[in-house]
């Protein structure tokens, strides 16, 4: 299998520079195929350029004009790599460093062909945290048990951004209806797998929260996330066919 890294960026000079390198000493090891592709929504800090500047074949970079909501660079990226059709799994990932290099192989050799997707898991065996307080552990905690609960999905660990989705899955679903971000943007893609009928396969990992740069959470979008997954959530219930018929083709 050959696998495209998506990485959406605002800002991340610094962060995007330590993570390249760590691919780069992945991808010399041969064992798996993979290059990546940079999402940069316009950032002021040059990271786009800082990119650039490292020459790196195997990386290209998609600028887009304003930072726009991580769903919205995502699908822009899903659009772009889709083009290629060498490319059989494509993989999202922060630039931050919160999402550890290591545990890619692990998920690489978790991936499958026909519709599948693999979530980079903290909260089961295996999995793990590191400078979160408890007080956010159980933020996160909660909030994934909510969505799993509200829309009848059994998954661990459904607001987790390291995922790999099977170009199959990618190509079954409306990318261009779905319009959430941030958290939400992670559940509705959860939700549009499984809606989808994609075998779901689980990997444990160790998240790390990032030490330099500024985190893009905030209380906003957590209650965003909660009012949306409780929508979603209704609609379930209430129209049990709609949202199939919205997210697949």
């Amino acid at each position: 299998m050959k696998f495209a890294i998506l990485i959406p960026t605002y800002n991340e000079a610094t962060s995007i520079v330590e993570l390249l390198d760590a691919l780069s000493i992945l991808r010399e090891r041969g064992t798996y195929q993979f290059d990546v592709l940079v999402i940069d929504d316009n950032s002021p800090d040059s990271t786009a350029e800082v990119v650039k500047e490292r020459g790196l074949p195997w990386v290209s970079i998609l600028k887009r004009e304003k930072k726009d909501g991580l769903g919205n660079a995502y699908r822009a990226g899903f659009t772009s790599i889709l083009k290629d059709p060498s490319y059989d799994q494509i993989v999202t990932m922060d630039a931050d460093g919160s999402h550890r290099v290591q545990d890619l192989p692990a998920m690489f050799a978790a991936a499958r062909s026909g519709r599948s997707i693999v979530l980079g898991t903290r909260w089961i065996p295996g999995g793990s945290v590191v400078n979160w307080p408890k007080s956010r552990q159980m933020l996160s905690r909660s909030g994934t048990r909510y969505a799993s609960l509200a829309l009848g999905i059994d998954l661990a660990d459904l607001t987790g951004g390291f995922r790999i989705y099977s170009r199959e899955l990618l190509h079954s679903l409306n990318l261009s209806e779905m319009t959430a971000t941030g958290y939400c943007f992670q559940i509705e893609m959860a939700l549009a797998s499984h809606l989808a009928g994609a075998r779901a396969t689980q990997v444990p990992i160790t998240f790390v929260e990032r030490i330099n740069g500024v985190s893009k959470m905030s209380r906003s979008i957590v209650i965003e996330a909660l009012i949306q997954t409780t929508r979603w959530g209704v609609t379930r219930r209430l129209r049990p066919n709609a949202d199939k018929l919205h997210y697949v083709k």
